[in-house]
């Protein structure tokens, strides 16, 4: 677990100092975090970083995991894709296991708290149990621009309670939702064992162990094994690649325990890429080693080019985390992808479902070395500035301030 200081030589002391400032505000407060996974995804590593933090700097916070069943992590992933645009079979029995997990989790779960943080859908109903004595907060990190409606409207019932909801992209506001909306961007931790600095000789050594060789270039996506990120596309733009530069495809699949859908989509992608994996130019890894943070630290380093090839993106740390490393970053102009990169200047961005350009980038990176290099200098410049955890703290702390001034 590190303190706030050892960001000190990273971000610089006005930033620490500040970020001490405004927690003077919130001592002897506590404040809860609830999400539905420890592991796997976006959410839950910035809760392990972020809630070590906010305890380091006086305020006592805790984080809860919901609990569930097969079949409501299947409807949630359903409402997750429906969230972002896709539309669903919306049946009585849906509402009813998704509102009684809830209810179960909540009958074992006491909360006495200052301030409630509750993260996508999943606990969103959680707030229908409890007699209010304290804000709450919905802090959806996916894309709402184009929700299912029928589905929205489910949901909107139990958002209506809530004080705040915290979005990560202006363009997911909701105009007719009567709850003050606000943008926290979100964030990566650089003394995580996913971002910290590691010699090249070590990373080189880790990929060995886990079977990827680094003789020749290699074009990487680090993502779940989820449609939304179009892994069968990147294979696609590999192929084109591949005639004309002698490289490497390494598709890094993360399956979430809150997410069931991860297994068939990896299954497809070994019909997809048969003769690729039997020629060694593809290498799939999703067993449990693949979520060793150590080894998605050692990969993206030693990575020529990152892809992050999403038709649908609630912000894309995944992006953060290879820019923050100086690797160039070929992604789709889509969700908060393009709040990151500036076309041209710290990465490229593309149509989401095209093929044809993401091959281009990605050949013309791997063959201009100092290109790649420019645009990498210019991308960890970008997250130094706006997309490490202590802005985000720094954020989270002005938030519960304000919500938390007449208490």
């Amino acid at each position: 677990m590190h303190v706030l200081e050892d960001y000190r030589k990273i971000v610089g002391t006005d930033v620490i100092g500040e970020i001490h400032k405004k927690a003077g505000n919130l001592y002897n407060t506590n404040i809860l975090h609830i999400n539905s996974t420890y592991q796997g995804g976006g959410v839950a590593e910035i809760l392990s970083s972020l809630v070590p933090l906010m305890n380091d700097i006086g305020i006592d916070t805790g984080w809860r995991i919901l609990h569930g069943n097969p079949d409501f992590f299947t409807i949630t992933k359903k409402f997750h894709n429906a969230l972002q645009g896709e539309p669903i079979h919306f049946t009585e029995r849906k509402k009813r296991l998704y509102y009684q997990a809830n209810g179960d989790f909540s009958t074992y779960t006491h909360i006495d708290h200052d301030c409630v943080i509750i993260h996508d859908p999943q606990p969103l109903p959680l707030i229908r149990f409890y007699r209010k004595r304290q804000p709450w907060i919905w802090r959806c990190h996916v894309d709402l621009s184009n929700p299912d409606q029928k589905l929205w409207e489910f949901l909107t019932d139990f958002i209506l309670r809530y004080d705040k909801v915290v979005l990560s992209n202006v363009n997911y506001k909701k105009m007719d939702l009567p709850v003050d909306q606000t943008i926290i961007y979100p964030a990566i931790d650089p003394l995580s064992s996913k971002n910290i600095e590691i010699p090249e000789k070590d990373a080189l050594r880790c990929l060995k162990k886990f079977g990827v060789k680094a003789d020749k270039p290699l074009v990487t996506q680090i993502s779940r094994f989820d449609k939304w990120k179009d892994p069968e596309g990147v294979i696609k733009v590999f192929r084109l690649v591949k005639k004309e530069v002698d490289c490497r495809l390494v598709l890094c699949g993360n399956m979430a325990t809150d997410d069931p859908e991860g297994s068939k989509i990896y299954r497809k992608l070994l019909k997809r890429g048969n003769d690729l994996i039997e020629s060694g130019d593809l290498i799939l890894i999703t067993d449990p080693s693949s979520s060793n943070s150590f080894f998605i630290n050692a990969l993206q380093r030693i990575s020529a080019v990152i892809v992050q090839k999403s038709t649908k993106e609630g912000f894309g740390l995944t992006v953060t985390e290879a820019m923050w490393k100086g690797k160039p970053v070929v992604a789709s102009n889509i969700g908060g992808i393009p709040l990151q990169i500036t076309d041209g200047e710290s990465g490229f961005l593309l149509p989401p479902h095209g093929i044809d350009g993401f091959a281009d980038r990605i050949t013309k990176l791997l063959q201009d070395p100092d290109l790649a290099e420019r645009i990498g200098n210019r991308a960890r410049e970008k997250v130094l500035k706006k997309f490490l955890i202590t802005r985000m703290l720094g954020d989270y702390l002005g938030l519960l301030s304000e919500m938390l001034e007449n208490r």
